[in-house]
């Protein structure tokens, strides 16, 4: 009989840093709740995005419902990066983290997170599995680098996928998280992790249902994030034959600057090669990459049926997105960590009210847009440091452009550390690399090329556009690392320590056992 470990901690602290807020004093019927759910590695193969093949029901029916940015990018194209930027409403040049594992504290002590902003206006604070970063699946069941102070209540349950990793498929032995793996499972839906994620947002639903409190409710999902873990019912929902796989001369990479080339083929480092597959085994991992996909649609289908069933959809504003997107061999890339549109690109959709129902904008939004967007939906003063801007303009006028551009930084780490920025506009892509472009620039027309296979960056046609866009780009550098007002303390990363035990809110980094104290905001 499997064991089910679900760590709940309840924390007792609204706020231990000097930040304000207005007086609450107590649950009000007429407040917006905020139903938030994040998924990791999900792209846009979405049936709402018009991907032909991903079976997405429940997904698709929150965008029908709701309103579906075609056009939203991410900040950093990885995990913590990208989580600690839209929790906080800034870029990555503001939180200064770089690094995977870095507890937000240890660089902006003083900022005022998304939970922790509800917290201070009297929601209930709610967590359930990931939206800071874990190493996954290596800290699934534990908090790994969460934030103490966004949350007055924490879920960290594990499942049949983590206790069964020994039946994984992998192209690395023991290795996981960062390896392509997959695995037809057996059981059911609600044995794996993130079925109980979902079992575990039904109680408090319910919970919330009951008492009438004003709740930020984070669902965090580990899927499709590797291992590719569903049960077999998913993988029969796709055929393996009609599996497509991108082709793509290696001469590609000839036509950009080295620190792109590099950053596609980091994975073919020598100890498992993650590129060169065959078509046969790079079918059997795309179609367990759906298959997960379908996994999860069912269990966000499971959340928002209890949503509705409840009464509380009449009250909630849903958010619906990923940390960041994912190659599926496009380029020859499987995974993350590029400037390009399989990468940066995430799924947005917001449902609920205030929100027009059946809608869409391909305006450029960013992640970090989330933070003040939910602030102006439930009539709450964003903090200062909040440079991401509210998306309701855009809710009454799809065809309302609050930016030009949206903004994506990476690092290539296996290339001298050199710093790549890209803007994704309506219509190109713009890559930039080296503080002053010394390592070259990458231009991708979406008009004739969606695919971005075409680098017209040197192309003499385009010189009046790359021109443009060299501005552009270098403004929204310039702003992106300018010191938000009201932030605080800006300090070096730091990557938090791994200790021997199970990790939870009432412990220090040194393991030590920490009890807080509530206190005035």
């Amino acid at each position: 009989m499997r064991k089910l470990i679900i760590i709940y901690t309840a924390i007792f602290c609204i706020n231990l840093i000097s930040c304000k807020s207005d007086n609450y004093d107590g649950a009000d019927s007429d407040k917006k709740n905020v139903l938030f759910i994040m998924t990791d590695d999900l792209n846009c193969d979405l049936g709402s995005y018009n991907h032909d093949q991903v079976i997405s029901p429940n997904i698709d029916k929150l965008a029908e419902e709701g309103f579906l940015f075609e056009n939203a990018h991410v900040q950093w194209p990885q995990c913590g990066q990208s989580r600690a930027s839209f929790m906080t409403g800034m870029y990555s040049d503001q939180t200064k983290h770089t690094k995977l594992n870095v507890d937000i504290r240890t660089t902006i002590p003083d900022v005022i997170t998304l939970g922790q902003r509800f917290r201070q206006r009297g929601y209930k604070s709610v967590r359930i599995g990931k939206i800071y970063h874990y190493d996954n699946p290596g800290s699934i069941g534990t908090s790994s680098a969460d934030d103490i102070y966004t949350w007055d209540y924490t879920i960290n349950p594990y499942g049949r996928d983590k206790e069964e990793e020994y039946k994984i498929k992998t192209l690395k032995t023991r290795q996981y998280g960062g390896t392509l793996s997959w695995l037809e499972a057996e059981g059911s839906d609600e044995e794996q992790t993130d079925g109980i994620v979902a079992t575990e947002a039904l109680e408090q639903l319910e919970k919330f249902a009951k008492s009438g409190e004003n709740f930020f409710l984070g669902v965090g999902f580990f899927k499709p994030h590797t291992p590719y873990v569903a049960p077999k019912k998913y993988f029969e929902m796709y055929d393996i034959n009609d599996i497509d796989i991108p082709e793509m001369s290696e001469d590609f990479l000839k036509t950009i600057p080295e620190p792109a080339a590099i950053s596609l083929r980091h994975k073919g480092d020598g100890k498992g090669n993650q590129y060169n597959l065959s078509k046969s085994e790079a079918q059997e991992i795309k179609r367990a990459y759906y298959a997960t996909v379908s996994f999860l649609d069912a269990q966000v289908g499971r959340i928002i049926k209890k949503l509705k069933d409840t009464g509380l959809d009449k009250n909630t504003v849903i958010v619906f997105s990923s940390d960041h997107g994912y190659h599926l061999g496009e380029k020859g890339h499987w995974q993350k960590q590029t400037l390009y549109e399989k990468t940066t690109r995430v799924p947005l959709i917001f449902s609920g009210p205030g929100v027009v129902s059946g809608k869409k904008s391909n305006s450029p939004v960013e992640l970090i847009d989330i933070y003040p967007t939910l602030m102006d939906l439930t009539e709450i003063k964003s903090p200062k440091h909040v440079v991401g801007k509210s998306l309701v303009p855009i809710f009454n006028d799809v065809n309302h452009k609050i930016r030009n551009s949206a903004l994506t930084r990476w690092i290539a780490t296996r290339f001298n550390n050199v710093e790549g920025y890209s803007i994704k506009t309506e219509r190109y892509r713009f890559v930039k690399w080296g503080e002053k472009g010394e390592y070259g620039y990458e231009l991708y027309d979406h008009e004739f090329d969606s695919d971005e296979m075409n680098n017209l960056a040197n192309d003499p046609n385009y010189i009046k556009t790359v021109d443009s866009l060299k501005i552009e780009i270098n403004l929204r550098i310039k702003n992106a690392r300018k010191k938000p007002d009201g932030l605080g303390r800006q300090l070096e990363e730091k990557p938090y320590k791994r200790y021997t035990y199970t990790p939870g809110d009432l412990y220090d980094e040194t393991g030590k056992r920490v009890y807080l104290k509530p206190a005035n905001e």
